[in-house]
């Protein structure tokens, strides 16, 4: 069937904010949705409340509404825009859960809008835990033994039925939210507990753990005439017990004897005739081990992570497919644009291995609890393609920016034998490490099965890897072994450092074609992965297609991570669609198979292997480009330069002499001075002797972090000695080469800028303030746009400070500059001469776009015949709040106070009339529950007890009741402000935990000199309200901001919705 003619005008609802358990992969898919719809001629009208990616571009939709994602905001855009449809399965679990919300009231039905993908009855049939289990049963499709309950008594008494170990999975939320594996029943009643308050219709299951059983996946799509075929298997490398998200994954699934794959693929076609799917849909089945028992975990009735994995995997676009199902067409009908010639209806084959490994935030938070189980803590993954496992898993590693080359974990090294078996029964982020280091020790892999159930096929792999660095180590270094070395993936360097010789010969990968059908057909679009064969395919299709444009590539950001965000995949794909609208070949380097940088129809070609020196001078030299362009991929790419330019490669932008000049700390205090640009005074040390020596002669408090960093990793303010050498012992216990910067701190108020320059003019799109005060990372912070409380002799400071910096650094391209201003004056904190996170939501609410203008820059155009003058341009009609989104409750024990180090996993924008109207709905957007009446906790460090009075008159004067810890109870008391006085965790109960539990409290402000360890009281009553999702506040400004937005009294339904392709 062709396009339906009932549908005209459809409504996309995205999946909102990066968090936890729903990263970039569903705006990977929203995007390729937007795009296929737009080529049928539909009406797209998008809501997302994500400013930080491609989806909410103006080029994606016809109308964009970067709009807080709750039910009322939907209803509103349904009644102004009047769409004819709604597309909710490429959304996320946030997208589905709203759909299914206006379709159980009525709404849709009322306004004549149709459900477009999967029909509520299919949604109910797999989200619903009982209406799923009676499903499976009718078809006969085995199931775990398991029960639905809505109480926790009703909990305790099945698992006696079942017997521990049970797994507790709240329905209806996200990532295996609130879920958890109970081995008693005291850990049962506290999860389900938990689970049950965080369901949004309060209903968990309860099912029998069967960990240790396979965990195999299979990506499904149907369309209406009832046509299915399966995309890709998917096994993972983890038994069932680790949430799919946190384990490696191998695609396709590679331990299976032919039966059993058989088994479980007519196993996932019966499943989805039955549920009645149109468009993509994910099977997850545990199988035993030796017998052929199986069962199903369960079944997602829309694009996930897996299928953006798959999508990558194959080169198969399941999103597109499934967007085009959803508007009517059938697998027959439509066009696999990879190969250009066979249709949807054809499976794809592969004749390579794909690997997933997922990167955790663990480096970053050293008091976060490790392990791993049913919810998901990783925030972003990698993936390599290889001709074998082992060649795979090696560039996986080496992608996964933890400074790795091979599977030898430094510190597992000085463990004696017995601790590294102890290790192996420990489940976290470590294992697959654990056991290579096991297998090194001669343990053997008929042992590390028993103890950890990972299949042998695995463990025989790894062992061949183990074997192969024994055998470089030992004797010369042939030919022989170089090659086969070689084969399975190691570097140059890296087999020099085994052996502890020169290699004998050099010898350069060379690009295989990922073309989905297994070289039967000639693929069209190129998409390569580098191996060590004979043939090398990218040269062939250079040479066969030549245009004659120049070449550039593009080097994206890797994996997703705290500091690091989809912002950045924003720019790089930005900059590809100016080099092709300039007439240039673009082709892009990236490994993280979650974005839109790494679709196949982005660049001219893809190439999908690890950022790291020899494995891209491969593809220079496959490529020959005719320059390289490094600002938009974050750290990753920048990392690259200096390497880059010894090799003699043409970097576009600005040089990697003045890169370096911004990052090296005495160069950067020489063009300061050269300026006269002041900023906080400071040390460059390498001791800690050093660093006690200079924090004492700057006077506490000061700031300290390494050099060359992203994200404030690492960092800290030291109000004591103590702290100093707490800090400096965890720095130098990993490998030092570069020295750690001591600064004085300045609370002022946090500025910054990005600017575009072209060597003559620069201009700035705006100028951004912060919410927090200097000393909480620009991530965090809370940004408005534009400034609202600087003088104008402060604003042109800045632009006179940043017209001097960029010509100084002879910038080319875009820079980032952060500002404190402290007692009137302006300091400058750093230059980054690159893409930063906030140039996409400053694009999009000035409407200057701000990549396209850098990358035309960097060709030699000039900003004047573009039409800007130089200086900071006019700030518009809107003012556009940035606030920060956290995944806490999925991080134990990480302590949730802001700080200078970041801990946000995404960010939600609101754009309003006037401040007040964006942060209400910024703040709404983020997931604050603002409630009018309730109680207040508070509790802050002395330093701040003075400004708390303003802010707890405040919520008194509103009515709220006030509860307060001794010393700040005290004080509100000497001030006549009523608090109710609450004893501290250690001071025995009733106490700041009993009342958070009581449920009285809807706010939390709590700030403390001393933090980060999750045994002090303070870190305990924040962790303790992220777990009762109260609204928990961890700086003084924050606090007074929220104070200002209840105290007007609007609400959501009173601020007026803004569609940014006006703007």
């Amino acid at each position: 069937m062709p396009l339906r003619n009932d549908i005209k005008k459809v409504l996309v609802i995205g999946s909102g904010p990066i968090v936890i358990g729903q990263a970039a992969e569903f705006d990977y898919a929203g995007t390729q949705a937007c795009r296929a719809l737009k080529q049928e001629g539909l009406e797209v009208v998008l809501v997302n409340s994500n400013p930080a990616t491609i989806m909410t571009d103006k080029a994606m939709a016809d109308k964009v509404y970067i709009e807080p994602l709750t039910l009322e905001v939907i209803k509103r855009i349904i009644e102004t825009e009047k769409p004819d449809s709604v597309l909710s399965t490429l959304g996320g679990q946030t997208g589905l859960t709203l759909s299914m919300q206006l379709a159980a009231e009525g709404f849709l039905d009322s306004h004549n809008v149709k459900l477009l993908g999967a029909d509520p009855e299919t949604i109910h049939k797999a989200e619903d835990r009982q209406a799923f289990k009676d499903t499976m049963e009718k078809i006969g499709e085995p199931c775990i033994p398991s029960k639905v309950v809505e109480t926790v008594d009703d909990a305790v008494d099945f698992a006696e039925v079942i017997g521990y170990p049970v797994i507790v999975r709240p329905a209806f939320t996200l990532g295996g939210t609130g879920g958890g594996i109970a081995q008693n029943e005291e850990e049962l009643r506290d999860i389900s507990t938990n689970g049950l308050r965080l369901s949004p219709i309060t209903q968990v299951l309860i099912e029998k753990c069967i960990s240790g059983w396979k965990e195999i996946e299979f990506e499904v799509i149907r369309d209406a005439k009832g046509n299915v075929i399966t995309v890709c298997s998917m096994e993972n490398f983890d038994p069932v017990g680790v949430h799919t998200g946190d384990s490696i994954v191998i695609a396709p699934a590679v331990t299976l004897s032919d039966r059993e794959y058989q088994m479980l693929r007519t196993a996932a076609i019966n499943i989805i005739k039955e549920l009645k799917v149109e468009g993509g849909c994910n099977c997850q089945f545990a199988l035993h081990p030796t017998s052929f028992e199986y069962a199903v975990i369960e079944v997602n009735p829309r694009v996930s992570r897996s299928s953006a994995l798959a999508s990558k995997a194959t080169g198969y676009p399941i999103a597109k497919t499934a967007a085009k199902i959803a508007v009517g067409y059938t697998l027959d009908e439509i066009i696999n644009q990879v190969t250009g010639k066979t249709y949807a209806c054809f499976e794809p084959a592969l004749d390579y291995v794909v690997i997933k490994f997922p990167k955790w935030a663990f480096d970053k938070f050293v008091y976060a609890k490790r392990t791993l189980g049913t919810q998901m803590k990783a925030t972003g993954e990698v993936m390599a393609i290889g001709t074998s496992f082992e060649q795979a898993i090696m560039k996986a590693v080496r992608s996964i920016e933890l400074g790795l080359d091979s599977m030898n974990l430094k510190k597992l090294e000085n463990l004696t034998d017995e601790e590294v078996r102890k290790k192996l029964h420990v489940i976290d982020d470590e294992r697959s490490f654990v056991v290579f280091e096991a297998l090194k020790r001669g343990i053997t892999p008929e042992e590390i099965h028993d103890i950890t159930m990972i299949d042998n096929w695995f463990l025989y792999k790894l062992l061949n890897l183990a074997e192969l660095e024994k055998w470089l180590a030992d004797g010369e270094l042939t030919e022989e072994k170089y090659n086969i070395a070689k084969q399975y993936g190691y570097l140059d360097s890296t087999i020099e450092r085994f052996s502890g010789q020169k290699c004998p010969l050099r010898k350069r990968a060379v690009f295989k074609m990922v073309d989905t059908c297994a070289g039967e057909f000639k693929a069209e679009t190129p998409y390569f992965y580098s191996t060590f064969d004979e043939e090398n395919e990218a040269k062939q299709f250079i040479e066969r297609t030549d245009t004659g444009k120049k070449k550039i590539i593009v080097f994206g950001s890797g994996p997703i991570r705290i500091g690091q965000g989809i912002e950045f995949d924003y720019c790089s794909v930005h900059c590809v669609w100016t080099l092709k609208e300039l007439g240039y070949e673009a082709v892009i380097c990236n490994n993280n198979p979650e974005t839109v940088s790494t679709d196949f129809d982005t660049g001219d070609r893809l190439y999908f292997d690890p950022l790291t020196k020899e494995d891209v001078e491969a593809i220079i030299e496959t490529e020959q480009p005719y320059g390289v362009v490094v600002q938009f991929g974050g750290q990753t790419a920048i990392k690259l330069t200096r390497h880059l330019s010894d090799m003699g490669v043409n970097i576009l932008g600005t040089s990697a002499d003045m890169i370096d000049a911004a990052e090296d700390r005495e160069r950067f205090d020489e063009i300061l001075e050269k300026c006269g640009i002041p900023r906080p005074q400071g040390h460059t040390v390498m001791t800690t002797e050093e660093a006690v020596a200079a924090a004492e002669s700057l006077g506490y408090p000061v700031l300290l972090r390494p050099s060359y960093v992203l994200g404030g990793q690492n960092m800290i303010i030291a109000h004591s000695q103590a702290d100093v050498i707490e800090y400096m012992g965890i720095i130098t216990s990993r490998m030092i080469e570069n020295p750690v910067l001591i600064d004085k701190y300045m609370m002022g108020t946090e500025v910054e800028v990005d600017a575009i320059c072209d060597g003559e003019d620069f201009l700035i799109p705006g100028i951004m303030e912060h919410i927090e005060r200097a000393g909480v990372h620009s991530g965090d912070s809370i940004s408005i746009y534009p400034a609202q409380h600087l003088s104008e002799r402060i604003k042109k400071i800045i632009v006179e400070y940043t017209r001097k910096l960029a010509k100084e650094l002879n910038v080319i391209g875009l820079v980032n500059i952060q500002y404190v201003v402290y007692n009137h004056e302006v300091y400058v904190i750093e230059v980054n001469p690159r893409s930063s996170r906030t140039v996409p939501y400053i694009s999009k609410v000035t409407g200057i776009p701000m990549v396209d203008i850098a990358t035309k820059i960097m060709f030699g155009a000039k900003l004047r015949d573009m039409g800007y003058e130089s200086g900071l341009y006019p700030a518009g009609d809107y003012v556009a709040v940035k606030v920060p989104v956290f995944s806490f409750e999925k991080l134990t024990d990480v302590d949730t106070m802001l700080g200078p180090e970041m801990k946000s996993t995404g960010e939600c924008l609101g754009i309003g009339r006037n401040l007040e109207d964006a942060l209400l709905k910024g703040l709404i957007a983020a997931g604050f529950d603002l409630k009018r009446q309730g109680g207040v906790l508070i509790s802050v460090r002395d330093t701040d007890k003075r400004e708390i009075l303003p802010i707890a008159d405040k919520f008194e004067r509103m009515g709220f009741d006030i509860y307060a810890t001794s010393g700040t109870q005290s004080v509100l008391h000497r001030n006549m402000i009523a608090a109710n006085l609450v004893r501290k965790i250690s001071d025995g109960e009733p106490n700041a935990v009993t009342l958070l539990e009581s449920g009285k409290i809807n706010y939390v402000i709590s700030t403390s000199a001393k933090g980060r360890l999750p045994e002090r009281d303070s870190v305990k009553m924040r962790r303790k309200s992220i777990e009762r999702s109260i609204c928990s506040l961890t700086a003084i400004d924050t606090a007074k901001a929220l104070a200002k937005v209840l105290e007007l009294g609007r609400t959501i339904s009173d601020v007026e919705l803004v569609d940014i392709t006006k703007i």
